[in-house]
């Protein structure tokens, strides 16, 4: 089952023992038995080992066992190099409480049995990495619609077998997701999907659309009008958005503060002054009760870098707008790499220094 040399199992399970007697030592003074550490401690113990580890002690005895599979919440087997397939339908069966799994992996290994399984057993799953698991097609995505519809956050990017009707699919049974990661999942990021995910997922903060070159202003403009909380949007390669999209975003999404347009050439002074217009119309709404909690609030992070067609004075009225943008070395949250017209472009506190160094000078 597991990938691992026996050795390597047998200092996972050396390593959990000693961790096992130091917590008992330190709690009583006196050695017990293994099979009578009290179900607390022992999941306190294997909060301190690795996942390797936790596996290990899930087969010391069946006290142990039972203890870790009912009070086990977090799993990652990115670790696991080879055989995760099977490791998953192993497992997850035993760890039915699960809230976390992490199956990221370097080599695509996860096949549609073990997702189905996950979704047979996990129905508490909250967070899913199924990143790179480019093996997946649309039954991966059916059984997670009916088996996990409390996923919160899902991670799918790479993915490039999932389509875009099994991704709707998905969003009408899934309506509590927050985060929602695409990067790459040419296939299913298109606008009917993001039509879907706008009109079921109310609730998304964070998408990641990074690549998925079939998006344009529809998508885009859906998930505006439906998703008014969201927080972090990546476009960077979107190719086909316009200005329509980045207006619709800034009318629409107030707490936006993070938004990627790395090569959105479409993209010009209209939808930047649309941002920092936003902002400014943001800032004179709010009560002076809650004045502070929103000038914490705005864009934090932009990346503008090859939008040619910007220019200066918009720029800079956006980073006016949005103090939290910087331009200064060590803390570049506003990206204009490859934009060379953009170089008079500053934040506030690097147009301070410059005027410090000029009084420094002067005196």
């Amino acid at each position: 089952m597991f990938d691992e040399s026996e050795s390597s199992l047998d200092h996972s399970f050396e390593k959990l023992m000693v961790v096992s007697a130091c917590v008992k030592m330190g709690g009583s003074g006196v050695m017990t038995e293994w099979k009578d550490i009290p179900m607390e401690l022992l999941l306190r113990i294997v909060s301190l080992v690795d996942d390797r580890s936790v596996i290990v002690a899930s087969g010391v005895c069946s006290g142990w066992r039972d203890a870790i599979c009912w009070g086990l919440t977090r799993l990652s087997l990115s670790w696991c190099k080879k055989n995760m397939n099977n490791l998953v339908l192993s497992l997850t069966p035993k760890f039915s409480k699960l809230q976390v799994l992490v199956l990221r992996q370097d080599k695509s290994q996860l096949q549609d049995n073990a997702v189905q399984t996950i979704a047979n057993y996990c129905h508490d799953v909250k967070d899913l990495d199924l990143s790179k698991s480019f093996k997946l097609t649309d039954r991966s995505l059916h059984a997670l619609a009916h088996g996990c519809p409390n996923l919160i956050k899902l991670n799918i990017s790479g993915c490039s077998a999932f389509s875009d009707t099994a991704l709707a699919y998905l969003s009408d049974f899934c309506r509590k997701l927050k985060t929602l990661n695409l990067c790459g999942c040419t296939k299913a990021a298109s606008d009917s999907a993001l039509k879907a995910i706008g009109y079921n997922c109310t609730q998304l903060q964070y998408l990641n659309l990074g690549w998925c070159e079939n998006v344009s202003d529809i998508g885009v403009m859906s998930l505006a009008y439906g998703c008014p909380d969201l927080r972090i949007l990546d476009l960077c390669g979107c190719v086909l958005i316009t200005d329509a999209s980045v207006v619709a975003l800034a009318n629409n999404c107030l707490h936006l503060q993070s938004l990627g347009l790395y090569y959105c050439q479409n993209i010009t002074d209209r939808a930047i002054y649309a941002l920092a217009h936003s902002r400014v119309k943001n800032k004179q709404s709010v009560w002076e009760s809650v004045k502070n909690r929103y000038e914490e609030e705005g864009l934090k992070n932009l990346n503008i870098s090859q939008c040619t067609a910007l220019t200066p004075p918009a720029v800079q009225a956006l980073c006016d707008s949005c103090p939290a943008l910087h331009t200064c070395p060590g803390r570049h949250s506003l990206i204009i790499s490859g934009c060379l017209n953009l170089t008079s472009v500053h934040c506030a506190c690097a147009v301070q220094a410059h005027r410090a160094t000029n009084n420094v000078q002067a005196h």
